[in-house]
């Protein structure tokens, strides 16, 4: 399908803020100012918000663990603040302050976070399930990662959306590497949409580093799944550029990656390709952009004096010892 300038412009906009949104947690993690960890989302953040961006309120969103599902989230139209109060340890955070990476948005159809690999399949048919017994037109948005598509909850997940024709966009961010596993040595073959063959499902495969051809492909599923005429699949063949997490060694396999493959990664970089594609079809003029790069800025300097301002979550007593049995 062929995107308006209008929607061009909202992907492009999120492109940047989510940009901008990685670039400060990174930041925040080295200086010590976040609890827990994070999974850095560099060089992977086109789809994501190609996913999320034209997603209605009540449809159902599963985010991917990388970048924290912030992208993803962000893009739905999520207030962030909430977030990163709850990776700081604060009260106002999004589960109190309790849980850091885990988050929850029930208001926004976001239910969960794990820290189990593809554990949000099973849930996902449910809530297709769930969207088509409506009958007002909800979807599922299932992101997962390429690591994620050995899981046998996957398989089963895929075949009953099929069989049931429920309204699941089965979104694989395949970005080659399962932590410090390539895709080459997890899976036969290099196209892991080709898995949906076995069920009969529609699948597509398309350039994560390019945020508006994701959103071409993603567009049409979600249209489909919107007319009760089931499931698709969408692989969004992306890279990772950093680590796995901050703090672990960067390997593929034994080996580290080297300087050469880095290199030849970032030529691919998703805001360099839409910046240039948007000037050159007279989406923005680089004032407009300058400006985009301001309001993100802002936004995201709003979003850590909410956090860095808030209490430090204290649960009582009650709390911590709730369900604990001692002799």
């Amino acid at each position: 399908m062929s995107l308006s300038k209008e929607q061009k412009a909202a992907l492009y906009r999120n492109l940047v803020r989510a940009d901008q949104y990685n670039r400060m947690m990174y930041r925040r993690m080295m200086q010590g100012k976040l609890i827990g960890f994070y999974h850095p989302a560099e060089g992977a953040i086109a789809p994501g918000v190609a996913a999320c961006t034209f997603l209605n309120q009540d449809d159902n969103l599963s985010p991917h663990h990388r970048g924290h599902g912030i992208i993803h989230m962000m893009s739905k139209g999520i207030d962030i603040k909430y977030y990163l109060a709850e990776h700081t340890g604060k009260d106002t955070g999004c589960c109190q302050g309790r849980s850091a990476f885990h988050f929850s948005f029930p208001e926004h159809k976001v239910y969960m976070m794990s820290g189990f690999i593809g554990y949000n399949f099973a849930p996902a048919v449910g809530w297709g399930l769930a969207a088509k017994r409506r009958g007002q037109g909800q979807v599922v948005m299932n992101c997962s990662g390429d690591g994620s598509y050995g899981q046998g909850r996957a398989h089963e997940a895929m075949l009953m959306a099929q069989n049931w024709k429920l309204p699941i966009i089965f979104f694989c961010e395949n970005n080659g590497m399962s932590i410090f596993s390539t895709a080459g040595e997890m899976h036969p073959t290099p196209d892991i949409a080709s898995m949906a063959l076995a069920y009969d499902m529609p699948s597509v495969i398309c350039d994560g580093q390019d945020v508006f051809d994701v959103a071409e492909a993603v567009l049409p599923a979600i249209e489909r799944a919107r007319r009760g005429e089931g499931p698709t699949f969408v692989e969004a063949k992306t890279l990772r550029f950093n680590e796995h997490d901050i703090g672990t060694p960067d390997l593929a396999g034994w080996e580290e990656r080297g300087e050469q493959e880095h290199q030849e990664m970032r030529k691919r970089e998703p805001v360099a390709l839409a910046t240039e594609r948007v000037l050159a079809e007279g989406v923005f003029t680089q004032e407009q952009i300058d400006g985009l790069n301001e309001e993100a800025e802002k936004e995201i300097a709003a979003v850590e004096e909410f956090a860095d301002n808030s209490d430090i979550a204290r649960p009582p007593e009650s709390e911590l010892l709730a369900d604990v049995f001692a002799p």
